[in-house]
């Protein structure tokens, strides 16, 4: 910039979003004039005021120079950063109640005549309690504590070896062939099994080495060539592709793990072919504290800009101008970690890897925990404690209505919050939970032994580090509660729950029981806004569209926690599992309820979404 290029804008630049790095090279010459101490003005000085005059980004100035004070300027940066947001929320919040006051005062005249429901001014004192609770809970453990067990997002090529191992598990039947019913514990039967495993798993290990490389002469090598790490990189991707996203893989994850847990035990490992002798086909997941740790850049987990950087942004009812604030807020917090942490071990791309990494476990606990909260809402806002509506209490009698539980109306209410509360943080720690299940399940010193329970052969075995973990969870909610209204008994590794991938699978369906109720409840007012024949037909047959909501919660808080499905205490009741057994109940039982067609109109297609 100079007085004849007009000094005092950017002609030529055209800033985009939040995040866009400009790189602007002066000539020597003014880099000296304005360095010198003829200058006016210092260059930084000059290049804040056309920065501030035409553009809303903020700027941070650095230079190649290693003695510079290019730290001091970051951290700078950083706290402005930060009081920028916290001023940007203030701001928004305090605009959101002025809207809300106009919106109440101009919409008074329509719709007022009744008095205040004293009901429902406590039961909103009470909901925001239970937030500031539920705000607690989801801070119990910090972002360098959660990276422990968040993995790491898989690169495009790692997304091609995952679609190999996919392909593989679908096209075998392993468990099918090697848990075969008509398997006794006989030791003829029991190496006949062994060898069926051996056979089975040398298969599959065939079959990815033929894939990759089809020059490769498997069958004259006799199994002497070591493929080991590549198997254990190709099932270490499949089982990390899993954690994320649990709605995939269903059915071939289970193969692989059972496999995996075939191959690591003591009888089969050191025979298992292409691998040196006991060379395991297991290697730890790569998480993104493990990632940092291997280059020296865990300091940036203990940075603030951190939840900023990894929160995902939600719609909700923001406008579009608020969304784009906090798009830009988290691109600058991006943009300023990569800037100040990367270093010759640590790139800028590999920063952002595990950022984005850890935004992608914020998404998936927001998705999964989002139903559970809203629920819990719905428990609070519709009904109280301490306050019986005519036709709307929660008590149930054991041997009434398929109910094995009695429980009077408070007792009920407490019993369905402290269950949806206990699931709530089941899903937080989720990530920890799958990784002691992993360990648990691949553990070469804890075996299982095929049993029949009733629902088919399953392998039993021991689960002391997921059990370990849920006692650790079921305290944690205990603490929170005056008194504890139910069993403590934690079913893991007998025939209800009979190993720790039972245990993960039971629980990662919180979210489908709960959800489509939620959504059943939400899009009521849309579709009774769109058709004024369905809102008639509500009105007509249901008593209204408030009442209409209240009777399913009133069906679900009270069914649904009531001890069914199934035909003695031990296997269902007021126990951790019991609960969820009872849940699931009630989802078999919706076609039988007078209010399944309002569930079909919203859209309802089923509970279990996609299985393949």
């Amino acid at each position: 910039p100079e007085d004849d290029n007009t000094n005092d804008n950017f002609g030529s630049v055209n800033c985009a979003e939040s995040g866009t790095r400009i790189t602007l090279q002066l000539k020597e010459s003014v880099v000296k004039y304005m360095t010198s101490s003829t200058a006016t003005t210092s260059l930084q000085s000059t290049l804040q005021h056309i920065v501030d005059n035409n553009s809303c980004y903020s700027f941070i100035l650095s230079s190649q120079d290693e003695n510079s004070n290019k730290d001091e300027n970051l951290r700078n940066a950083v706290k402005d950063l930060i009081q920028a947001s916290t001023t940007e929320e203030q701001e928004r919040t305090k605009w959101l109640e002025q809207k809300g006051n106009n919106d109440d005062s101009s919409s008074s005249h329509i719709k007022h005549n009744d008095e205040p429901d004293p009901v429902l001014e406590n039961n909103n004192k009470r909901q925001d309690t239970i937030h500031q609770n539920n705000n607690k809970a989801s801070s119990h453990t910090s972002i360098k504590e959660r990276s422990i067990y968040i993995p790491l997002r898989l690169s495009m090529g790692e997304r091609k070896m995952l679609r190999l191992v996919e392909a593989a598990m679908t096209c075998c039947d392993y468990t099918t062939l090697v848990d075969d019913v008509n398997t006794n514990n006989n030791s003829k039967s029991v190496a006949k099994r062994i060898h069926t495993i051996l056979r089975h798993i040398t298969s599959v290990l065939q079959g990815l080495v033929l894939s990759c490389d089809s020059n490769a002469n498997v069958e004259e090598d006799d199994g002497d060539e070591d493929y080991s790490s590549f198997f254990r990189r190709l099932f270490e991707i499949a089982r990390r592709h899993k954690v994320m996203n649990p709605e995939k893989m269903r059915t071939e994850y289970g193969k692989l793990v059972y496999m995996l847990q075939d191959a690591v035990s003591p009888t089969v490992q050191p025979n298992l072919p292409y691998c040196k002798s006991g060379l395991s086909l297991v290697s730890p997941m790569e998480t993104v504290y493990k990632f940092l740790s291997e280059r020296n850049g865990l300091a940036m987990l203990n940075d603030p800009l951190m939840e900023v950087a990894t929160e995902e942004i939600l719609a909700g009812k923001k406008s579009r101008s608020q969304i784009n604030s906090e798009i830009k807020r988290k691109e600058r917090a991006v943009l300023m970690l990569k800037q100040n942490y990367k270093s010759s071990q640590l790139s800028a791309d590999d920063v952002h890897l595990c950022l984005y990494s850890m935004c992608d476990n914020d998404s998936f606990l927001n998705s999964n925990r989002v139903p559970i909260d809203k629920i819990i809402d719905y428990l609070q806002k519709f009904f109280a404690p301490d306050k019986i509506e005519d036709g709307y209490s929660l008590s149930i009698v054991s041997g009434q209505d398929g109910s094995r539980l009695s429980h009077s109306h408070e007792r009920q209410y407490y019993f369905a919050l402290q269950s949806l509360t206990l699931w709530r943080d089941i899903i937080d720690d989720m990530f920890r939970l799958w990784a002691m299940a992993e360990g648990d399940l691949l553990s070469e010193s804890v075996t299982y032994s095929l049993q029949d329970t009733g629902q088919g052969m399953q392998r039993v075995q021991q689960s002391p580090r997921t059990y370990k973990s849920m006692q650790k969870i079921l305290s944690r909610v205990q603490s929170k509660v005056s008194q504890w209204v139910g069993s403590s008994v934690i079913h893991l590794g007998d025939h209800n729950v009979p190993n720790s991938l039972s245990f993960i699978d039971k629980y990662t369906q919180v979210p489908r029981i709960l959800g489509p109720i939620v959504s059943c409840l939400e899009n009521l007012e849309r579709i009774c806004e769109e058709d004024e024949g369905i809102e008639g037909f509500i009105e007509s047959g249901f008593g209204g569209l408030e009442r209409l909501k209240k009777d399913i919660l009133y069906d679900f808080f009270k069914s649904a926690f009531d001890g069914s499905g199934a035909d003695n205490f031990y296997d269902a009741g007021s126990c951790i599992d019991g609960r969820l057994t009872s849940a699931w109940n009630w989802c078999s039982q919706l076609p039988n309820k007078p209010f399944y067609c309002i569930f079909k109109l919203t859209g309802f297609i089923g509970f279990d979404g996609e299985f393949k």
